[in-house]
């Protein structure tokens, strides 16, 4: 097949200082992840100041379970930008454009039976985690509400997830910017003026949600014409999408068990209480500030290394690891020094119960200190999955979260008490560098190219 250069208005990364290109790409990322957390932030603080303690448990409660349910349609976007991002880098601009065709596709169809099935199994859902009475009915009234309304996110991780696999980290910043802004304005709306509750706060998020997208459908259309979306022009082709679910799948699979252990420690903490949820749930909405910069620069090293895994240029990519890996775990340092000292004055913001407030230092001041474990497991499993390695990252973090982290809490809640559970994520990310580490080293993820595959067949 003749490439056709798809090179305009978007960032390559195959030339340059690989540490100068991904910070310049991260930053946006970092910028969009604070505003993403800022609308989270948003929904817990006018929830737990103009609703109450239960309500704050309920959102906080709820969101494993809508990540669970989408966790699949979360796994083939992260396959498609991989894709995306070698099939950029080797200049192929027809299998590009196909894969994007394929990836709509498939969650334009896929998108009602899952929102279906979702609301269905929310109530047993809910009696599994043990939800205390007093904040059951508000969780499944978010539930139902959020998971209605759920083509809203997954079209904007979709739209997020291609233009970062192209190397534009900069729009999908935009996008994040007008949910945030619509999001805030609908929550004081809805909750302070018209006090609808914790279901003012769903209705508030997936409006938001919705808009984002489906303006970002017209502005990458506008900016970037040759990669036109048409949501509802069906285009499938069944060997590109083999190859999304082949690399999707792991990663799927990956969040779908992840929510599950999340849920599983929602159901012990749960059993402490309100006050003991609401700390927890408010205290990690903090402990996700401290992790963006992980995620930001793992995310753009993951796009780095595809582009250059796609077009051969492999000698790039030792040098955008050991970058990446300076910049994220420095930054997290940072941001857990700035963090530690004025923890308690941060959850006064969700609450001013003492409870609520000691229960979620507590989380805090538990994890932070071990978070540059944290940076070096994930940013390597990022590298892997940028040259198309899914399984061992895979295996890293279920390990990490399954083998350890699960137990772990259960003993520590059992032997130590409920305010030392939290050092059962060391104990986990312990766990994960032990997997990560020695693969990476041993250099067999980097015979995974998509591209080479592809090629070979054609």
């Amino acid at each position: 097949m003749e490439a056709k250069t798809v090179k305009s208005n978007m960032t390559d990364m195959t030339q340059g200082s690989p540490a100068r290109l991904i910070l310049f790409f991260a930053l946006p990322l970092l910028v969009g992840n604070m505003f993403q957390q800022l609308y989270n932030m948003v929904d817990s603080i006018v929830v737990g100041r103009f609703v109450g303690s239960t309500a704050l448990a309920a959102v906080g409660t709820a969101f494993p379970v809508v990540f669970l349910l989408s966790s699949m349609f979360m796994g083939l976007g992260i396959g498609a930008m991989v894709m995306v991002s070698q099939f950029y880098g080797a200049g192929d601009a027809e299998r590009l454009k196909a894969t994007i065709d394929t990836i709509y596709t498939a969650l334009i169809v896929g998108i009602v039976p899952l929102s279906i099935v979702g609301i269905l199994v929310s109530r047993p859902i809910i009696a599994l985690l043990a939800v205390p009475a007093d904040t059951a009915d508000q969780c499944w009234i978010y539930m139902v509400i959020v998971l209605g309304g759920l083509i809203g996110s997954l079209g904007y991780n979709a739209n997020s997830g291609i233009l970062q696999g192209l190397g534009d980290s900069k729009t999908p910043l935009l996008f994040l910017v007008i949910a945030c802004i619509i999001n805030i304005v609908l929550d004081l709306l809805f909750v302070v003026v018209f006090h609808w509750g914790v279901a003012g706060v769903a209705i508030a998020t997936i409006i938001a949600q919705a808009f984002s997208w489906i303006f970002g459908i017209f502005y990458i259309n506008k900016k970037y014409p040759q990669i036109h979306i048409h949501p509802f022009c069906f285009k499938f082709d069944k060997a590109l999408f083999g190859q999304i679910v082949k690399l999707g799948v792991p990663a799927g699979v990956q969040q779908a068990l992840f929510s599950f252990g999340v849920m599983a420690m929602q159901r012990l903490i749960n059993s402490y209480g309100s006050a003991f949820m609401a700390g927890f749930n408010g205290a990690n909405k903090l402990d996700t500030f401290a992790f963006m910069p992980i995620q930001s620069f793992a995310t753009a090293a993951t796009t780095f290394v595809g582009q250059n895994i796609g077009a051969n240029r492999p000698e790039r990519v030792h040098k955008g690891t050991v970058a990446t890996l300076w910049m994220s775990c420095g930054f997290s340092v940072l941001v857990a020094a700035l963090l530690l000292p004025t923890g308690r004055f941060c959850m006064r913001l969700f609450s001013t119960e003492p409870a609520v407030i000691e229960s979620g230092f507590a989380y805090l001041a538990r994890i932070l200190p071990f978070y540059w474990m944290l940076a070096i497991m994930f940013v390597l499993s990022s590298i892997m999955r940028g040259a198309g390695e899914m399984m061992v990252p895979m295996i890293s973090s279920l390990a990490a979260l399954w083998l350890a982290r699960v137990p772990a809490a259960y003993l520590l809640a059992h032997f130590f008490g409920p305010m030392n559970i939290h050092f059962c994520y060391a104990i986990g990310w312990a766990l994960g560098l032990a997997i990560c580490v020695p693969y990476y080293f041993s250099g067999r993820w980097k015979e995974k190219s998509i591209v080479v595959r592809a090629a070979g067949g054609s």
